[in-house]
Order: C-alpha cells, then sequence, then structure tokens
C-alpha cells in the first residue's frame, strides 16, 4: 500500500512532500488509525543511560525539528522519538530547493541549515504531547551565532529543554551550519562538552532528576580522529554517542542525479560508513551505549547496526522510502536477535 502512496509522494517536491506526509500522519493519529498503518507496537524493552526504552527502534533528529507531530510519529510505534535540531532563536534555514531524493540508491540530500521554530516553540510542543516513550531533544546553534560563541547557544537550548527532555542531543555534526564540525575536535570540543556537563549536573541537581547527554558525531572522520573524540566523551562524562550523521562524500552515488548538490547524504549509502564508526566507538568505548543511526531501510540493516556495537537504532531516510512499516520492521529483527543471543549466553552458563 505504501508503495502507492509513494509514487504519488514522489512526485512532488521532496520538501513539500514532507510537509504533506507529516500532516496526513497527524490527521491519521487524531482518527486513532496509526496502528493500521504501522501494527501494533513491538514490547522489547531497553535500559540504557538511566532511561527505559518501550523498544530499541526511535526516530532520528531532523524530520519533526519542532516537535509540532510527535503524537503522529510516536504513534508509529517507535519506542523513542528525537525531535529537533533546535536552536535559540528561529531560523529559516537554507534557500529551496534544499532536499534532493536518489531513489536508486533509496538515498537522500539535505541542505535544510537547522531550519526550526526556535526553542521555546518546542518546549511547549512536547509539553503538550501525549506520546510516551522516551523523548531526545536535539540541540545545536544558530547560523549567524560564531562558533567561538557556540557554546552559549547550546547553553541556552539545554537550559530550556531539560525540564521537558528525557535525553538531551548535542548535535555538533551537520554539514549544513558552517564551522559547525570543527566543535568535534580538540581544545573546541573540550571547552563544549566541559561546560555542557557541568550545566547540565547543576540542573540534574536542582530538578531532581538525571537527563542524559549525548554527542552527535559524523561519519567522516579519520581512525584518530574517532580516538581524539572518543577520548573527550569519557573525560567529560558523556551518556551516550549517536553515530552517525550524514555524509559529505559522494563516491557511492557519484553518477546519479543531485548528487553534486551541496549537503549531507543519508540513506542506504551511508550504512556501511556509519557502521564502521559504530565499530571504532565500540571497541574505544565499550561501556559507552551508542544509538546507531544510517542507511537503516530494513530490519536486517537494523541487526547489522546492532552487530556492530549500537545498542539502539534510529530510522529516517528509510522510512520515507519504505513507509511506516518499517518501524515494526526493525522492532522485531532486533527484538528477535536480543531474544537468540539472551538464550545464547544462558546456554552457555548452563553446566
Amino acid at each position: 500500500m505504501y508503495s502507492l502512496v509513494r509514487s504519488f509522494l514522489f512526485r512532488l517536491d521532496a520538501e513539500t512532500a514532507h510537509g504533506l506526509t507529516l500532516s496526513t500522519l497527524d490527521m491519521v493519529e487524531r482518527l486513532g488509525l496509526s496502528r493500521r498503518l504501522a501494527g501494533t507496537a513491538v514490547e522489547d524493552p531497553a535500559t540504557l543511560m538511566g532511561l527505559r526504552f518501550p523498544n530499541r527502534v526511535g526516530l532520528a533528529a531532523g524530520l519533526d525539528k519542532n516537535a509540532d507531530h510527535l503524537d503522529a510519529l510516536g504513534a508509529l510505534g517507535f519506542g523513542f522519538v528525537e525531535v529537533g535540531t533546535v536552536t535559540p532563536r528561529p531560523q529559516g534555514g537554507s534557500p529551496r530547493p534544499r532536499l534532493f531524493r536518489l531513489p536508486e540508491q533509496g538515498a537522500i540530500i539535505n541542505r535544510m541549515g537547522f531550519n526550526n521554530a526556535g526553542v521555546d516553540h518546542l518546549v511547549a510542543r512536547v509539553k503538550a504531547s501525549r506520546f510516551t516513550g522516551v523523548v531526545g531533544i536535539n540541540i545545536g546553534k544558530n547560523l549567524t551565532t560564531p562558533v567561538e560563541q557556540a557554546v552559549d547557544d547550546y547553553l541556552i537550548c539545554l537550559r530550556k529543554v531539560h525540564a521537558s527532555a528525557d535525553y538531551i542531543a548535542v548535535n555538533i555534526s551537520s554539514p549544513n551550519t558552517p564551522g559547525l564540525r570543527n566543535l568535534q575536535f580538540g581544545e573546541h570540543l573540550d571547552v563544549l562538552l566541559g561546560t555542557l556537563r557541568s550545566e547540565a549536573d547543576r540542573l540534574d541537581r536542582d530538578a531532581g532528576r538525571r537527563v542524559p547527554l549525548a554527542v552527535k558525531i559524523a561519519p567522516d572522520m579519520t581512525g584518530d580522529e574517532a580516538a581524539m573524540v572518543a577520548r573527550s566523551l569519557h573525560q567529560h562524562g558523556i551518556d551516550a554517542v549517536i553515530a552517525t550523521n550524514t555524509t559529505v562524500t559522494r563516491h557511492s552515488v557519484a553518477s546519479l542525479p543531485h548528487a553534486e548538490e551541496t549537503g549531507g547524504l543519508s540513506g542506504r549509502p551511508l550504512l556501511e560508513m556509519s557502521n564502521i564508526m559504530i565499530r571504532e566507538l565500540r571497541r574505544l568505548l565499550p561501556d559507552m551505549p551508542i544509538i546507531g543511526v544510517g542507511g537503516v531501510d530494513s530490519g536486517e540493516a537494523a541487526v547489522d547496526k546492532l552487530t556492530a556495537g549500537a545498542d539502539l537504532v534510529q530510522l529516517y531516510t528509510g522510512l520515507i522510502y519504505r513507509g511506516p512499516g518499517l518501524v515494526n520492521e526493525c522492532a522485531h529483527a532486533l527484538a528477535d536477535t536480543v531474544a537468540v543471543r539472551v538464550d545464547r549466553n544462558e546456554a552457555q552458563k548452563s553446566p
């Protein structure tokens, strides 16, 4: 059924189709019909970062930047939904067109540029939501804020979202805000993480609850760069790492229409790149929770993330190409894989 819907949506401009889809999901949720689209939510509880996730499949940041559609998206069976990226002040993002499909590779290039209605709007929408799963809020900096002052923007967002978030994701890896990826390395990263960790600890004490901090990183790092980032994450007591954001490489799509568009590439070509980074992070950070994202368009791809070392999996581009049924498919595949591992471990312990 979704293939028919997709054939219509793909005749529209990508961003127009995106907005129409979200509006339709809102209507379906209000009518109580979401289960017909996605099936019954999978119960596969996992406890990470001190949070109980109803299942291991989440929605990646970027699809619902303002939390305007949190109830509708949550009703598709996600165990957790990450909204944002949100900035202190509203901003329009990059000029349109800024979203491009590469259907031959199940991929998308975007240069949205953190278009969002500002942190106050997002917080109000989260507070009004009925979604009972885990809510992550992804924070970033405004385009006009110099990189040298980026920590100020992150602090504003941290303070404003803390009371409404189950976890907070720090986005330092979008390729669409000039200079942002410089925050992933060296003194920039240490200052940012140290400042945010200290402020988050203060907010946690005042609120009497711990809100974990996660950091979202790029897939385009060398092994040495990944090792530097891992050391900083560990040093500053970061609770989880999200691997990965979109890539600026184009080798897998070089001959396709739109391949030369500026922006981040997501979807199937990102699968192995992100898995390589996940494997490296698992080696470097054996005890840190990893949320794996990038190229998940099937239950098998979701299991690949788990095999690489991820604890949880997020979807975005795969959802656009496969539709709401992908959530259930991935959640079942991960639940079955975890159950087999538990049975195997129990068998090995038996005399």
